[in-house]
């Protein structure tokens, strides 16, 4: 606990805010051009805050345009309002490839994406703090549903961590979709967008994976990359036509597992496609 006086911890967070306002002129300005619903503190009730968003961004977007040269297609895919569900494979050892997705629908589309952290996320200390300020919420069923019913825009990659941690050579193989966001597209006549990132497979080539005793946080194992940081790939985004997975089915129809199979499996059939498409035009890894 800080042995600070109260009234100085005070004005030193007001002297914080103030010059951390002074540098992300343009970021926070755009970030709360950006809608949220703010729970009457300055933060929304899942913890996001436009003041550190606005720092995320400045980070991103000088990765974004410099180090992965981020080129995105068919952004305007995404519906300007209401609830939208983005599903996006996952790869690359560490999720850098989250990071450009969530920098380029800010960017570009000029709405908060809600990226949809895996079970352990929220149990790692500090880490989940600054994603949580950021956007990214908890995958439980109650969350998702407050989101969808709020009209937001969720991000998630129904590969998990089997996706992200896949080898070199079985890179732009996507793993067995998670089937929650499907049910749930179903239940709340929700559209869903496939999204093909080309690129992150090579980012960081994983070398080997070690066990970690107990699972401290939920972590099944460490990943031992190639590179200590990512290399300079280029990241290619394909944006596919959103999928009205409810069309043609009854109420009903989303507490039956095998609809929901099959309209999981058809997002993705969707993404692979993308993923396909988006590696026959790329004219390289690096350019």
């Amino acid at each position: 606990m800080s042995t600070l006086p109260a009234a100085l911890q005070s004005q030193l967070g007001r002297v914080g805010r103030r010059l951390a306002s002074g540098v992300l002129a343009g970021p926070l300005e755009f970030m709360r051009a950006v809608p949220y619903r703010d729970a009457g503190h300055g933060y929304d009730v899942f913890g996001y805050e436009p003041l550190h968003a606005a720092f995320a961004l400045s980070v991103l977007e000088s990765v974004y345009r410099h180090w992965f040269r981020v080129r995105s297609y068919g952004v305007e895919s995404i519906p300007d309002r209401g609830a939208v569900i983005l599903a996006a494979n996952h790869s690359g050892t560490l999720p850098f490839d989250a990071t450009m997705l969530w920098t380029d629908i800010v960017l570009r589309r000029h709405r908060l994406p809600r990226p949809v952290s895996d079970y352990f996320v929220p149990s790692l200390p500090f880490i989940s703090t600054f994603f949580a300020r950021g956007g990214v919420v908890g995958g439980t069923v109650g969350n998702l549903r407050v989101l969808l019913e709020n009209g937001e825009l969720l991000m998630i990659f129904p590969e998990g961590v089997p996706g992200i941690t896949k080898s070199f050579r079985e890179r732009y193989r996507l793993r067995d979709f998670r089937v929650g966001y499907a049910e749930l597209a179903l239940r709340y006549h929700t559209p869903v967008v496939p999204v093909g990132i080309v690129g992150a497979e090579e980012q960081m080539p994983r070398l080997a994976r070690i066990p970690v005793p107990g699972h401290p946080f939920g972590l099944p194992f460490l990943p031992v990359p190639l590179t200590l940081v990512p290399l300079p790939v280029r990241y290619h985004l394909h944006y596919g036509e959103p999928l009205y997975l409810h069309e043609e089915l009854r109420p009903g129809d989303a507490d039956d597992p095998e609809v929901v199979r099959q309209a999981s499996e058809r997002v993705r059939s969707a993404v692979q496609a993308l993923l396909e498409r988006g590696l026959r035009l790329r004219g390289g890894v690096f350019r």
